[in-house]
């Protein structure tokens, strides 16, 4: 019997380090454990992760050579922000004239507060000449002596001639100091916006490079020799170091490893993955296969730091309920555990007799309208969790079940209190906490232009089920929670991609220089540890603001997934049609590749165009791709470059907005190659080429063209 390799993923939080092994072949879990986070250890965390990864080792019976693949994610960047635990930044200033006075204006970054009371703590020196290598050494030695650990060198334009701060970094060297140039950091315009950046990378640095270290040297010693990545804000992960050159990174990769989970373990193709705690619940969007990413906001300020758009409601599991009048006024924002009670459905029949309903403030200044019970146990917190379960919307092998006649014991006393029964009261809490959630699942599905009708709820959490199923009732829109979800953090860190995004300002950009970005990004991801055939790479053309991005994923071993199960044409049509809303006997197959199927059907409206909705569907019956009107077409690698060119040219709209390519995607073998970011249709026929690359003539390719108006 053969035994696949592993791929481990860790998750280190505030308080426990999770980690989990999954099979990387069948990509099934096969362990899971949970050690507390290691802080204050003399390793700090990579003591943890190397304890969390011998007791995994040990549970799934493997050895550190099993291991194909280990990435940790960490919240550690992101504390530092918000604790204010960051070296000093010494930034050094280039410019003469009025570009001198751009950048002396950027000393006033150390005002930047990173919390109540603490602010940036920045020293800042100016040089004229940057290859004058005496006024370097000079100003380096002013920002040292006031206490720079450090260095950033900012230059107006950098992104185009980047030779003055690579020169102030050259002459500084030997000073010892950790150094970057804003370059480096970001290729965007925007000298204020790129140096802020720029500079709180450099402030986390210091501390991100030691831990680095320690992981590093840990995970050596313990026998591993698989590539050791680490979780990326945007969903991907990155090689270590990169992480030593790009730290800020990090920041915010908390939420981005359980939508990773969520979408590599549960499929998304559309929807929102709502991940549930005990006191918040994270919300994100997957539109058509891909997480959504927005540059975040950093300090209080824009930053051009990509990071998943996550929005965040206080609402979670623990989340108590507020009572006044006899009514459900609202849910949280306290939950049980900053009010230091027990959840009530967590205890037993016995410790919940006598039980009448009082009211508290879990903190000063709170309203006193905290419903709790008072019982012969003593004191309980009426929960969401507690809600669900007295519903029966926990699912049976899910983190937060427990016994129904329980949950509905501790709910009587507020069914008292609300003169109603126990499901009635059970189910005004968990109304009052999804309708904060429901407002923002609603208006992100508005922002990104989501279907509605097609946009699946995944849950993910040790909290899911308190919020995700009834959600999902009160929308009518299809919703479940993850397999595992207690672990999809760690899942999603196990599963994820290397990533990397390269974005450019190229006014008027050609097709040879968006090419030249695209193999930039593909060449980043393989020097990560990326398997070259296996890269896609996702080009957006942004005519408004001259940006080229291009961003490029690969798995770091090729990974044909050996599942036990393969849907059949029937399980395929089905989940075709139901995506659809149509009778299956009005869905027709357009296309097959060996990996995908390509469903549509026809929508007749009156007055208006017909319209011709297509769905795509992998081999394991799950939709990978929605277009709401487009046109299919099958042809050969040899014939695409004309077929292509046809499709795109009668499919191209003009207008007073310009020239408008029509949204081209490809299916390519097992990938779905997305050209519809490309606007202008020369360079999008250059990048179909380009996916074209060396495969056989005779190979088929499907394209999906849809008409922009």
């Amino acid at each position: 019997m053969t035994t696949h390799r592993i791929r481990v993923g860790i998750d280190v939080g505030g308080t426990f380090t999770d980690a989990v092994a999954v099979d990387a072949t069948t990509l099934e879990l096969l362990g899971q454990v949970k050690v507390p986070t290691s802080h204050h250890h003399e390793d700090g965390v990579a003591h943890g992760i190397v304890e969390a990864l011998d007791r995994l080792l040990e549970q799934t019976g493997r050895a550190a050579e099993d291991v194909a693949f280990l990435a940790h994610g960490t919240t550690q960047a992101t504390n530092a922000l918000l604790e204010g635990d960051v070296a000093t930044v010494g930034l050094i200033g280039i410019g003469t004239g009025p570009g001198a006075v751009l950048t002396r204006r950027l000393a006033s970054l150390g005002r930047l507060e990173l919390a109540p009371g603490k602010r940036l703590p920045l020293a800042y020196a100016h040089v004229a000449d940057p290859e004058d290598a005496d006024e370097v050494r000079t100003a380096v030695d002013t920002v040292t002596r006031e206490g720079a650990q450090v260095l950033v060198a900012s230059e107006p334009f950098g992104v185009d001639r980047p030779e003055g701060e690579q020169a102030v970094l050259d002459a500084a060297r030997p000073r010892g100091l950790p150094m970057t140039a804003a370059h480096e950091i970001t290729s965007l315009y925007g000298l204020a916006k790129r140096t802020r950046t720029a500079v709180v990378n450099a402030a986390i640095l210091p501390r991100m490079l030691a831990t680095a270290d320690l992981v590093d040297a840990s995970i050596t010693k313990a026998g591993v020799n698989a590539p050791l990545m680490v979780m990326r804000c945007d969903g991907g992960v990155m090689s270590l170091d990169e992480m030593r050159r790009r730290p800020l990174l990090t920041v915010l990769s908390g939420p981005a490893a359980g939508v990773a989970g969520a979408l590599m373990q549960e499929r998304i193709s559309e929807g929102l993955f709502l991940e549930t705690g005990g006191t918040s619940t994270d919300i994100s969007v997957v539109r058509r296969g891909k997480v959504a990413v927005r540059h975040a906001t950093i300090l209080g300020k824009a930053s051009y730091l990509s990071a998943l758009d996550v929005r965040t409601v206080g609402v979670g599991g623990g989340s108590m309920v507020r009572i006044d009048g006899g009514e459900v006024v609202g849910v949280g924002p306290r939950s049980a555990h900053i009010a230091g009670l027990p959840y009530a459905c967590f205890a037993t029949l016995d410790e919940l007799r006598d039980a009448r309903i009082a009211t508290v403030r879990p903190m000063a200044g709170d309203p006193d309208d905290y419903a709790v019970i008072d019982a012969a146990g003593g004191r309980y917190a009426i929960t969401m969790t507690c809600a669900a379960n007295a519903l029966g919307r926990v699912p049976e092998d899910d983190f937060a079940r427990c016994d129904q006649e329980v949950a509905r014991a501790a709910l009587a006393p507020l069914a008292a209190a609300l003169s109603t029964d126990v499901a009635t009261a059970a189910a005004r809490l968990l109304d009052a906490g999804t309708e904060q959630v429901k407002a923002v699942t609603d208006a992100m599905i508005r922002d990104y232009r989501l279907e509605k009708d097609t946009a699946v709820l995944v849950g993910g959490g040790g909290g899911a089920a308190s919020v995700t199923p009834h959600l999902a009732s009160v929308t009518g829109q299809e919703g479940r929670i993850a397999r595992h979800s207690e672990v999809i953090s760690p899942i999603g860190v196990a599963l994820a991609l290397v990533r990397e995004q390269i974005e450019r300002i190229i006014p008027g950009a050609g097709q040879e220089q968006i090419l030249a970005v695209r193999a930039e990004a593909e060449a980043a991801v393989v020097a990560q540890g990326a398997a070259a055939d296996g890269v896609e790479v996702e080009v957006t053309v942004d005519p408004q603001t001259s940006t080229v991005r291009a961003v490029a994923t690969g798995a770091t071993e090729l990974r044909t997934q050996d599942r036990a199960h393969r849907a059949d044409g029937n399980e395929r049509l089905r989940a075709a049609a139901a995506s659809l809303k149509a009778d299956p006997a009005d869905v027709s197959i357009l296309a097959t590749t060996p990996a995908h199927t390509v469903y549509g059907t026809e929508v007749r409206r009156r007055f208006r165009a017909t319209r011709h909705p297509v769905r795509v569907v992998d081999a394991d019956g799950v939709v990978r791709l929605h277009a709401p009107d487009a046109l299919v077409e099958t042809t050969t690698v040899a014939a695409a470059p004309e077929t292509l060119a046809r499709l795109v040219g009668e499919a191209t709209s003009y207008g007073d907005g310009g020239v408008r390519a029509p949204a081209l995607r490809l299916l390519l073998g097992s990938r779905i190659a997305d050209l519809s970011g490309v606007l202008d249709p020369q360079p999008l026929l250059a990048l179909a080429r380009s996916e074209l690359g060396t495969r056989a003539a005779d190979e088929p390719v499907v394209a999906v063209v849809e008409a922009r108006t």
